[in-house]
């Protein structure tokens, strides 16, 4: 049984319309801090760089790199 762990970085923005927007990468850096991530999410609240349903980005929510293990218990042969 293969045990692999992945890793993804999810950044939570609010929209113009108060709703919630949430861009999430794979495998983000190790070393990213905290501070490096926050200022890319100030870059893409200040450059407009994705438009919602709900409006523009308008701020910061909430940012988590979720850990995930998955166990392959069956590989058909």
């Amino acid at each position: 049984m293969a045990v692999v762990t992945t890793q993804t970085l999810r950044m939570v923005f609010k929209n113009e319309s108060g709703s919630n927007f949430t861009i999430s990468l794979d495998n983000p850096r190790d070393d990213a801090t905290a501070a490096e991530i926050g200022a890319a999410m100030d870059t893409v609240i200040a450059k407009n760089v994705f438009l919602t349903p709900g409006g523009a980005l308008v701020s910061k929510q909430d940012v988590k790199i979720i850990d995930r293990s998955t166990n392959d218990v069956y590989d058909p042969v």
